[in-house]
């Protein structure tokens, strides 16, 4: 035998070796990690460890399709375009097993009328809890992005923070309330995770979703509602394609918010804009309905009653819409339970 074949099968027997030492290490690691469950930061630090060099991990990642689409269409309330939007984009989305970009969504409607309830219901349904999965993460302006003048600041440790959580978990789901609070140029370092480029550590970022949600675009998405409803047309007659243009021109235009000129929409690096209508009187009593079966009280259809009573509507002359949305209902609630 040469030396050239003597080097070669022993390249490859050393290769071998490491390759079984890699899956005994990926098993053990796996192993600690069920037996570490009970002791919850060493158990995700373990967890990161082993996401990082396995691929077969999912990071808790569970989805429940029957579960969501159940969830859409029983407990979101007035919003068939949201349900339709969200249901299909999410199905269509899970499988592929290589995406070729991330799902990037944006809701957008005024307060009470289901954005932040859509976000926790993906949650649940993905990760088997709504907010308290450490693969889901929760930034609100108002807290994490305060000042006008850090924005420079604001952006390197955002950066920092979705490129770590993205390398520990691919499934990673970032979620941005309030877009309209956010300091406009903070969120565009995030360009390069929403295209189809980004493999980084052997993880696929191509995998996460994120959703934006954002009050920005209700007053045309409430003055089409409106106009169809006095034209004697139901608002379900609504479809995506009325509003999604105009609703992405006015979110791009709209000055000293987050999507401010933002290269997201530039780009066209959001899949879609999902408006939500707002609430007819029907809508907020089932809100009451449900709220009170939570309690345990779901033959209180007086309590029903007052709460639609007791809300504020537009426009005053025909009461079409709460103000409010569904946003005021639990507090409702206890006031005449």
């Amino acid at each position: 035998m040469t030396t050239v074949n003597r080097k070669y099968l022993s390249v490859v027997a050393s290769g071998i070796l490491i390759m079984e030492v890699s899956e005994i290490l990926i098993h053990c690691l796996f192993t600690i990690l069920i037996y570490s469950s009970l002791h919850g930061v060493t158990a995700l630090k373990l967890k990161t460890i082993y996401c990082t060099i396995s691929e077969s991990c999912e990071c808790d990642f569970q989805p429940d399709i029957q579960g969501l689409e159940w969830d859409l269409y029983k407990n979101l309330y007035g919003q068939h375009i949201a349900q339709d939007i969200v249901s299909e984009a999410v199905v269509s989305f899970l499988q592929k097993e290589s995406p070729d970009v991330p799902l990037v969504l944006s809701f957008h409607g005024a307060s009470g009328t289901g954005k932040t309830l859509v976000s926790s219901m993906l949650g649940r349904r993905l990760f088997g809890a709504a907010m308290s999965s450490p693969y889901i993460h929760q930034f609100i302006p108002t807290l994490h992005f305060p000042l006008l003048d850090r924005v420079k600041e604001y952006r390197s440790v955002l950066k920092q923070w979705v490129e770590g959580n993205l390398t520990a978990c691919a499934r990673s789901i970032f979620i941005f309330d309030e877009m309209e609070r956010m300091p406009p140029g903070v969120i565009d370092v995030i360009v390069p995770f929403l295209g189809p480029s980004h493999v980084v550590f052997q993880t696929n970022y191509r995998k996460a979703m994120y959703i934006f949600i954002s009050t920005a675009g209700e007053k045309i998405i409430n003055k089409l509602a409106m106009e169809t409803r006095q034209a004697g047309k139901e608002r379900e007659d609504i479809q995506l394609w009325d509003l999604e243009s105009s609703l992405k021109q006015d979110v791009f235009n709209k000055n000293n918010s987050g999507f401010f000129q933002s290269r997201i929409i530039s780009e066209n690096l959001i899949a879609h804009f999902v408006p939500f209508l707002p609430l007819n009187r029907r809508h907020v009593e089932r809100c009451a309905q449900r709220d009170l079966c939570q309690r345990g009280e779901c033959q209180r259809r007086d309590v029903v009653e007052a709460v639609g009573n007791a809300m504020t509507y537009t426009p005053k002359d025909g009461q079409l819409f709460s103000s409010t949305g569904c946003k005021s209902v639990p507090a409702k609630v206890n006031l005449f339970l």
